[in-house]
């Protein structure tokens, strides 16, 4: 263990996360006083016990995001202002930087060495991104006759429902929160059961930041309980989403037995990576290849799980994932060596496991397909390659959300195509080609909401994020978000 990751490790002993709701402004328990323990993948450890809310806290928490939007204590308030107190938050997740990239590392099991580098900053920077784009959104005056004047002005939904993952516990969050802030909505995040400490800070730093009270509420609990609460709530204007596809369809129900509430899902995939026999340098695209799937356990939304390499340079690429594969260092993630730490938790590993023992069937397990020997506890899987992979197997069709990479060789550029774009998934997809019109041919006929050409899950805040099909319809980041979170009013003036 290095001098850095002993420092971690002492940190790590030292924190005290939070445990409560936050509530109209308050750090509160659950109503019912029932407690959920958080607990560490990588050891075991219960790290805290935290209120387990269920659909009367709910209840309690659009009431304070109702009342608070109805003051118009922020909804009513100056872009200006808006921007000034998002800012603030931006500046105190930074200040608050090893804190928050610990609870993540801790809860989620998330490398320290991503939680740090990427998770934190990112987040400070999208919060940022939006303060700064809040006083730059201009109405329109629409074309009509001298005697009229017709106003077309975004106006806030009222309160917003988010409901976010574990995998990226704080960034996720902020992907919901900052647009639906800055646009003047009051807003009620749900965190993932597994992961929901970073979520607690993060509501306790925003009233500090001076949101006020009940603008952000923060309800943690299970889905079926606070999940369903939110998503069923006749007093929620809009529910955003970011999870499995089951989950997804079950929010769109919810919409409809309540009260046709917005209802914006970003939900699975089964990203396509396909590397053409005119792409130079195999080297770098076998080192994207092992990023795109191994990066955070596989546990990504976006994650490239399935490989199409063509026939012809498919022994030399895969030579090289699997040496890549098994090489990466998985292990403690507080200690900064460690390349890929466990998933969430053992009883996740075990579905991941299942699904692994289901590929034995189906293809050939170049590497991996077992738990990591000797760890200290079960949540710890070896990143695996499975080759030869039919594509209506279920390991090519269902997504692991896993260090799984199924691999499919092909003849054409047709078939490619027609391999890449048969999953009901339409989230991301990759192409690896030196030639300028394949890249473009290709591109514009893959089905995918993010198409990355010679790089892996290429993501910025300036872009919108989002699929097609099973993987949802929403979009977070860019300003198209803002429009997730507002809606068009005209106002038409008659005058003589």
């Amino acid at each position: 263990m290095t001098v850095q990751s002993t420092t971690w490790s002492a940190r790590a002993a030292q924190l005290r996360p939070p445990a409560d709701a936050v509530i109209g402004g308050e750090s509160v328990a659950a109503r019912s006083g029932r407690r959920r323990d958080s607990v560490n993948p990588a050891t075991g450890r219960v790290l805290a016990q935290v209120a387990e809310c269920d659909a009367e806290d709910i209840d309690a928490a659009v009431l304070a995001a109702r009342a608070a939007f109805e003051s118009g204590s922020w909804s009513q308030t100056a872009p200006g202002h808006r921007k000034q107190v998002l800012l603030r938050l931006a500046e105190l997740i930074a200040a608050n930087a090893d804190e928050l990239a610990l609870l993540d590392t801790l809860d989620a099991g998330k490398l320290i060495s991503d939680t740090t580098v990427f998770d934190v900053p990112g987040s400070a920077a999208i919060v940022q991104w939006y303060a700064e784009a809040v006083d730059k959104l201009y109405g329109e005056i629409a074309p009509t006759a001298s005697t009229e004047l017709a106003l077309v002005t975004r106006e806030p939904l009222g309160v917003v429902g988010a409901v976010v993952p574990w995998n990226y516990p704080l960034e996720m969050a902020i992907w919901k929160i900052a647009p639906a802030l800055a646009a003047g909505n009051s807003v009620v995040l749900k965190p993932a059961e597994n992961s929901p400490l970073s979520a607690l800070r993060l509501g306790q730093l925003a009233l500090e930041a001076g949101v006020p009270d009940g603008v952000l509420n923060v309800v943690p609990g299970d889905g079926p309980t606070a999940g369903r609460a939110l998503g069923t709530h006749p007093d929620v204007d809009a529910l955003t989403f970011t999870g499995s596809t089951e989950v997804g369809k079950l929010f769109l129900g919810y919409a409809g037995a309540s009260n046709m509430k917005q209802v914006w899902l970003e939900c699975g995939g089964k990203s396509a990576n396909l590397v053409f026999p005119d792409a130079a340098d195999l080297d770098a695209a076998a080192e994207a290849v092992c990023t795109g799937i191994f990066t955070c356990g596989g546990q990504v939304c976006s994650a490239n799980s399935r490989l199409l390499v063509h026939e012809s340079i498919k022994d030399a690429l895969l030579e090289r994932v699997v040496a890549r594969a098994e090489a990466i260092r998985v292990g403690d993630p507080l200690d900064e060596t460690s390349q890929m730490g466990p998933m969430v938790s053992v009883e996740h590993a075990d579905r991941v496991m299942r699904l692994i023992e289901v590929a034995r069937g189906e293809g050939d397990i170049l590497t991996g397909g077992a738990r990591v020997a000797g760890a200290a506890t079960n949540a710890f899987v070896q990143p695996t390659v499975v080759d030869d992979v039919a594509p209506d197997a279920r390991i090519a069709q269902e997504e692991v959300f896993g260090p799984v990479l199924a691999v499919f060789g092909f003849t054409d550029e047709e078939e490619a195509i027609r391999l890449a774009n048969g999953s009901a998934y339409a989230l991301a997809a990759s192409v690896w080609s030196d030639s300028h019109s394949r890249v473009h041919r290709v591109a514009t006929r893959l089905r995918a909401g993010t198409v990355s050409v010679n790089c892996v899950d290429a993501l910025d805040v300036t872009t919108p994020f989002g699929g097609f099909g099973l993987s949802g319809f929403g979009r977070d980041l860019s300003l198209h978000a803002l429009d997730k979170f507002t809606g068009l009013k005209t106002t038409w003036h008659h005058h003589n």
